[in-house]
């Protein structure tokens, strides 16, 4: 509870940078350069776990990256739970009722192709959940109209700002318009909603300041420092494969005693 409303609080002026982890030793690097919170990628955890990203990691496996990370680090924890690990509003605030218990602080959930008023009945059947329960969770809710395509381009804005309406009366604290880029369209979804508006991180996205300007409460990296980690190491690992030349795969290495230093024991 206490996580959670310190998390709360992280939305209420400036931007919230958030460096998405995907195990508890890059939750516990992420803290060590001063993330004032953690979020997950569900592509990363799913991936570390060896499970494509797209619901096909068990809820077990959510849990048990959860616990470790709760125990690596200090501030607050957000997971990425995809469209809430569950086929009915009842299972998806079971699934969430877990993490909570876990201390979790916080939660995407998001509409994917389905009707807003799929997302509605879960996030109000977490709630209530939650409520029976004692306990507390940050729901961010992301709509993915922009990267699905599920309105023409010229009214995705407006969509988004319409279903942030939907979720926020169902009992989300966040709103996150994933795939939005444009700063006409961040400018009006900030103005058209009372919820902290959460960006994700894209290539010819606008540096974090400027965003800031506009009233975005919080970016978030997605996959991407997942994607670029793989990347290293496909690059590490293949030359190594194929050479066997130690100086490569030890010159851009963290020293070991740097990294051991960084966990707890």
């Amino acid at each position: 509870m206490t996580k959670t409303a310190d998390f709360r609080r992280l939305h209420q002026s400036g931007i919230l940078i958030l460096a998405n982890a995907w195990d508890a030793g890059s939750a516990r690097l992420i803290e060590s350069l001063g993330g004032k919170a953690v979020a997950t990628t569900s592509a990363g955890v799913a991936w570390a776990w060896g499970y494509k990203d797209g619901h096909a990691l068990p809820l077990e496996r959510l849990l048990q990256t959860a616990s470790a990370i709760t125990r690596a680090i200090d501030v607050p924890l957000t997971l990425d739970m995809e469209r809430g690990f569950g086929n009915t509003p009842e299972e998806v605030a079971a699934a969430v009722t877990s993490v909570a218990r876990l201390g979790v602080a916080g939660l995407n959930i998001e509409d994917a192709d389905l009707p807003p008023e799929n997302l509605v009945a879960r996030i109000k059947a977490i709630r209530a959940a939650l409520k029976r329960e004692g306990l507390d969770i940050f729901i961010n809710a992301r709509t993915d109209v922009y990267l699905r395509g599920l309105v023409p381009e010229g009214q995705r804005a407006a969509e988004c700002i319409r279903r942030a309406g939907l979720y926020q009366e169902a009992g989300a604290d966040g709103i996150f318009p994933a795939g939005m880029t444009d700063l006409g369209d961040i400018a009006a979804m900030v103005k058209g909603t009372s919820l902290p508006v959460n960006i994700m991180a894209r290539p010819t996205l606008a540096p974090a300041a400027e965003l800031e300007k506009l009233g975005v409460r919080r970016i978030t990296a997605g996959s991407a420092i997942s994607e670029a980690m793989y990347a290293h190491a496909a690059r590490l690992a293949g030359g190594f494969l194929k050479d066997g030349l130690s100086a490569p795969v030890t010159a851009e290495s963290m020293p070991y005693p740097q990294v051991n230093g960084l966990m707890k024991a």
